[in-house]
């Protein structure tokens, strides 16, 4: 009895030491992954889960338009297994570093993604060519194709990007298959309820017109019928002259816009300018999600907060 009693605690012991030296397996088992931004980052992190945990480059409220990129970047991409990025057109500036650091690592573009819908830039009439704040030529995105990259606005591309994902991640770390697969399936019955609720959300107010300071919302307006009659292009940094507001008046009126909506970036003040002396409203639409805490749950936040926005404003 005496021995039986001495055995116990060290079984337990031993039981213990085995269960912590296998989730240091699996823990170093995971595979060293890199997403580019937070939107494509929350749906990696979504797939990832059990297993580990993503790096990500632009993180806090940077933009990837105007990205410097970090040693600690660098680091990141050296040491990479798979990297998830849209595509030269929304993060150039990640090309280079990619072709000389990345070379390990199994890159994956996901604006190439099978089922993934393109649409073109819009630019002439009510759109106004585009300007994301970085210092290239307003029609430099034509080098990399003439789509607008902001493919993530609409839930069934999403999907697309999840199931490029998920192939990605099951043939670098096989071992961790049925884990991807499982919160695959979990991640697009989330996504379908999403749309769901997204085009309840929007219905009362699908016919009213509103105007953008960034034309990024294209997917996200085709989804749900929503009505961007144009685009606005204001600095962030600078308050435009009297001319200029006065051609932006002029506009808002002409095209009957209820609400016209500013990004993160832009202070009120600027707002404030832009619009004082008409009848519009303004309203903050966060496509990149520069103000929202990245993981797994960041995308659904994106998407419910412009469409509860869109909402609030037009209402």
């Amino acid at each position: 009895m005496n021995a039986a009693k001495a055995f116990l605690p060290l079984a337990a012991s031993l039981l213990l030491s085995g269960i912590l030296a296998g989730t240091t397996a699996t823990a170093a088992d995971a595979p060293k992954v890199v997403v580019s931004i937070k939107p494509i980052h929350s749906l990696v992190a979504a797939i990832m889960q059990g297993v580990g945990t993503p790096d990500l480059i632009v993180d806090g409220a940077a933009s990837p338009h105007t990205y410097a990129f970090k040693p600690s970047n660098a680091r990141s991409l050296q040491q990479a297994q798979v990297v998830f990025w849209v595509g030269p057109g929304m993060e150039a500036f990640l090309q280079k570093p990619l072709d000389s650091l990345g070379s390990n690592a199994t890159i994956v573009e996901l604006d190439d993604a099978p089922g993934i819908t393109k649409l073109k830039f819009r630019e002439g009439g009510a759109f106004e060519p585009h300007d994301d704040g970085d210092e290239h030529d307003a029609g430099d995105h034509h080098d990399h194709g003439e789509f607008d990259t902001h493919l993530w606005l609409d839930p069934h591309n999403a999907k697309a990007m999840v199931a490029e994902i998920t192939t990605s991640l099951v043939a670098a770390d096989p071992a961790n298959a049925l884990t991807y697969e499982a919160n695959q399936k979990t991640l697009n019955d989330k996504l379908d309820a999403l749309d769901t609720e997204i085009a309840s959300t929007l219905a009362p107010i699908k016919e009213k017109p509103f105007i953008v300071f960034h034309d990024a919302y294209q997917y996200f307006e085709h989804r749900y019928g929503v009505r961007v009659s144009g685009s606005i292009t204001v600095s962030p940094e600078t308050i435009p002259g009297a001319q200029r507001v006065a051609e932006i008046h002029s506009k808002v009126a002409d095209l009957g816009a209820t609400c016209v909506f500013a990004e993160p970036q832009f202070e009120p003040k600027l707002v404030n300018v832009v619009l004082e002396g008409t009848a519009a409203k303004s309203g903050v639409l966060d496509p990149e999600a520069a103000t929202l805490p990245q993981g797994p749950d960041l995308y659904f936040d994106l998407m419910r907060g412009i469409a509860s926005s869109l909402k609030a404003c037009l209402s």
